[in-house]
C-alpha cells in the first residue's frame, strides 16, 4: 500500500492515500447533505489517512485522525439524538461562543507547538499544530451542526493545500483544495436551514 502509483500520468500516489480520497469526499458530501452517514466514512478516512500522515511526519495530523475517530462517534449520536432525543438541527454560534472557538484554537496552537517541537522531528511543527488545533474547533462545531464550522473548514483547507503540496502528498492537496470549494458548497446548503444561535448546548 506504499508504493506509488501514477494517476493520469500527473501525481505519483499510494493507494492508500487514493483510497483515503475517495473517502474523504464522500464524507464532506454526505456532510453537505446533512446525511449522519457521513460520521461513518469520517471514521473509514481518518483511520486509513493516520496512516498515511505517520509515513509523511505529520504527525500532529496523524494523531488528529485518532481523535476525529473518537469525535466522530459523538458526532454521529449527537446529529440523530443531541436535540433532546430528537435529530439535532443547524445553528449558528453566539458571539460568545465565536470568542470561545477562536480561544480553543489558539490555545490548542500553543500546546500542540510546543509538543510537536519537543517530541517530535516534524520539520513544520508551527503549521502542522496551528492546523490539526483548527479541525479540532472545527471537528467540535460541526458535531454539534454549527454552521460556523464551514468558516473553520475553509480557512483551514486553504492552508492545508500549501502544507501538503511541501510534503509531497499532491493527491491530498488536491483533495483539500476540493475540500474549500465543499466547505463554501456546505456554508451555501446549511445558510438555508440555520436557526438562531442556540445559548444552550456546547460552544454557547
Amino acid at each position: 500500500m506504499n508504493e506509488s502509483l501514477s494517476l493520469f500520468g500527473l501525481l505519483a500516489v499510494t493507494p492508500l492515500e487514493l483510497i483515503s480520497f475517495v473517502l474523504s469526499v464522500t464524507t464532506v458530501w454526505l456532510n453537505i447533505r446533512q446525511n449522519h452517514w457521513a460520521w461513518l466514512f469520517a471514521i473509514l478516512s481518518s483511520a486509513t489517512y493516520g496512516v498515511v500522515f505517520f509515513g509523511a511526519k505529520l504527525y500532529g495530523d496523524m494523531a488528529l485522525q485518532g481523535v476525529f475517530i473518537t469525535v466522530s462517534f459523538w458526532g454521529w449520536y449527537q446529529w440523530l439524538r443531541g436535540n433532546h432525543g430528537s435529530a439535532l438541527g443547524v445553528s449558528s454560534l453566539s458571539m460568545r461562543g465565536r470568542v470561545l472557538a477562536g480561544v480553543a484554537w489558539a490555545v490548542g496552537f500553543v500546546v500542540l507547538a510546543w509538543f510537536l517541537r519537543t517530541f517530535t522531528d516534524t520539520d513544520v511543527p508551527h503549521a502542522d499544530a496551528f492546523l490539526t488545533a483548527g479541525s479540532l474547533v472545527g471537528q467540535a462545531l460541526l458535531s454539534r451542526k454549527k454552521i460556523e464550522n464551514w468558516h473553520v473548514w475553509i480557512i483551514v483547507d486553504v492552508l492545508y493545500v500549501a502544507l501538503y503540496v511541501h510534503k509531497g502528498l499532491m493527491l491530498t492537496a488536491v483533495l483539500y483544495g476540493m475540500f474549500v470549494a465543499m466547505a463554501f458548497a456546505g456554508l451555501r446548503a446549511w445558510q438555508g436551514s440555520s436557526a438562531a444561535p442556540d445559548e444552550a448546548v456546547v460552544w454557547k
